[in-house]
């Protein structure tokens, strides 16, 4: 009788599993055919920035790097009286954003702004000033803030992260669960790692389409909408999202089983199948899908993040339950299996990584002028780390004295543990991050030096250079002094960017710590003028103070 009721149970999976491909299926179907592109970045206009012409155009035509989409209501052309002097909607093709104009408009400067949508799902925006017959005050956008909320932003970033910290809570346990698991011991607590990773992966793809709207439209937590919502479902975002969606849903029938008892060869292959096109939906939905290549892209990421959970899940499954659960003979074959499967994933790690960076940074320079480049090199040093304690407990198997004395190891694989996990949250920030193939592209302009200064507050004296002063990309170095002229640590820095003459609200600038009192960033500042730069150092939990610098950008 028992074996009467396993196997309708297995049909009832088995078409359960069906049901959530069939639902990936249709995700796949409605998903719409778009161009590679990549945090796109406007590389010209018509008419140019800062530029006089004779008499109004009938149209502004914007040229990005890469294609883009609209967000609605997010391009808009300012008169010189405020009033509004694009007439229509633009038009869409490509790289190439036209806005039909009131050419029988008024002289004077007229303002552009811009938000468009990469088709790596990344909000870009901007302005810039053209002048008709003559320069005049520049208008100010009335219209409502583009930007997204910090909190949303902010948002996005975690999601991520506990996207994949569930990938791994997953992947770990069936795994360990599937291969190498012993027989005599209990499966409860492991099950349940599992299923709250599920849980978290499911969460976090749910929070992504959701934060996607004000993301890209900006605004704030709860200011969505249904033609939000249907513009993010109808991208290549929206849809590999609700790709994983199915197919979590499908692996959730399946791995009951698989997690209860030894799964059986059919069920196992058909979630392995299931879990390589659950990994293909990160990169989809990311910047690999949008690279110069991307197709090895999209695999190598693929690769690299699936590695990831391998190692990452194996080594806390050694850590939480194996090293104290499991006896001396037990360890003694678990422990040799685990190495090579944790050198297999290394080495897949590393090879992945490193083609990543080939396609990512393009060039050396960008590897150290950009933000992505940086933020690329704290992972590449903390991998560093973790790669030498990784060594340490490969030996400790070799020399067959892990069995015998389990505490070194575990101590180690605790280590790596605390390390990757500061890897994973680097990984979930670089996904919000320009290439830095794109980030050293931008409008070309009039050549400038490096602009440098020094600020001074009651708590600290500031060194402030921006290099090359000029529109487009811009790289910020903060050096902070106490009143001793020594070198001052400083716990938190802040600085936003702004144009108030050309009506752009500030813009925050991301900054990465390089040593406890010099940090460094990048900016894009799209039009010529005296931007405000605004500087916030805080030096402990209660003293902080606020400098401004005037920046002539030519």
């Amino acid at each position: 009788m028992a074996g009467m009721t396993v196997a309708p149970r297995r049909w009832i999976a088995r078409l359960a599993a069906a049901a959530g491909l069939l639902v990936t299926v249709v995700a796949l179907l409605i998903a719409p055919a778009t161009p590679a592109s990549a945090h796109a970045v406007l590389s010209s206009s018509s008419p140019a920035a800062s530029s006089v012409v004779p008499s109004g155009p009938a149209e502004v035509v914007l040229t990005f790097s890469e294609s883009v989409r609209k967000v609605p209501d997010k391009v808009r052309v300012i008169a010189p009286d405020g009033s509004r002097a694009d007439r229509g909607e633009p038009s869409f093709e490509g790289a190439v954003v036209t806005i039909p104009v009131d050419p029988a408009g008024q002289r004077g400067t007229y303002l552009v702004t811009f938000r468009v949508i990469s088709a790596d799902s990344h909000p870009v925006s901007g302005a810039f000033t053209y002048s008709v017959g003559a320069p005049s005050t520049p208008p100010v956008d009335s219209g409502n803030d583009s930007r997204a909320d910090p909190v949303v932003e902010t948002g996005v970033k975690v999601a991520r992260f506990l996207g994949y910290a569930g990938l791994v809570l997953l992947v770990g346990p069936a795994l360990v669960l599937a291969a190498l698991w012993p027989r005599r011991l209990p499966r409860r607590g492991p099950t349940r790692l599992a299923w709250v990773g599920l849980g978290l992966v499911a969460a976090a793809t749910l929070a992504d389409l959701w934060l996607q709207v004000p993301y890209t439209a900006g605004g704030g937590l709860f200011e969505v909408t249904g033609e939000g919502f249907g513009s993010v479902f109808g991208s290549a975002f929206g849809a590999a999202h609700l790709v994983r969606l199915g197919l979590l849903a499908a692996s959730a029938f399946l791995l009951r089983p698989l997690l209860a008892r030894p799964a059986g060869r059919a069920d196992a292959i058909i979630l392995a199948v299931i879990g390589v096109a659950g990994l293909l939906t990160w990169p989809l939905a990311g910047h690999p899908a949008a690279s110069p290549a991307p197709a090895v892209s999209v695999v190598v990421d693929a690769v690299h993040l699936g590695s990831m959970a391998v190692w990452l899940g194996g080594l806390l499954m050694l850590a939480v339950f194996l090293l104290r659960q499991a006896d001396e003979r037990e360890l003694g074959a678990i422990l040799p299996i685990w190495s090579r499967w944790a050198a297999l994933a290394v080495s897949a790690l590393l090879l992945a990584g490193t083609v990543q960076a080939l396609i990512e940074v393009a060039t050396p320079d960008a590897l150290f002028s950009t933000t992505y480049g940086r933020l690329l090199l704290a992972k590449i040093g903390l991998f560093a780390i973790v790669i030498a304690v990784a060594a340490y407990s490969r030996q400790l198997v070799r020399r067959r004295t892990a069995a015998q004395r389990p505490v070194p190891v575990r101590r180690a694989v605790l280590v790596e543990l605390a390390v990757t996990v500061v890897v994973l949250g680097l990984s979930a920030t670089l996904v919000q991050t320009t290439p830095a193939r794109t980030a050293v592209d931008g409008p070309s302009g009039a050549q400038a030096g490096l602009f440098s200064t020094t600020l001074t507050s009651s708590l600290f004296t500031l060194q402030v250079e921006l290099d090359p002063a000029r529109r487009g990309n811009n790289s910020v170095h903060l050096y902070a002094y106490g009143k001793d002229n020594q070198p001052l640590p400083v716990a938190e820095w802040r600085a936003t960017a702004a144009l108030p003459s050309a009506g752009i609200e500030p813009i925050e600038l991301p900054l990465l710590p390089l040593t406890d009192s010099h940090s460094y960033g990048d900016v894009s500042l799209p039009a010529a003028g005296d931007w405000q730069l605004k500087i916030t150092v805080r030096t402990s939990d209660i003293d902080q103070a606020t400098v401004t610098a005037t920046v002539p950008i030519r």
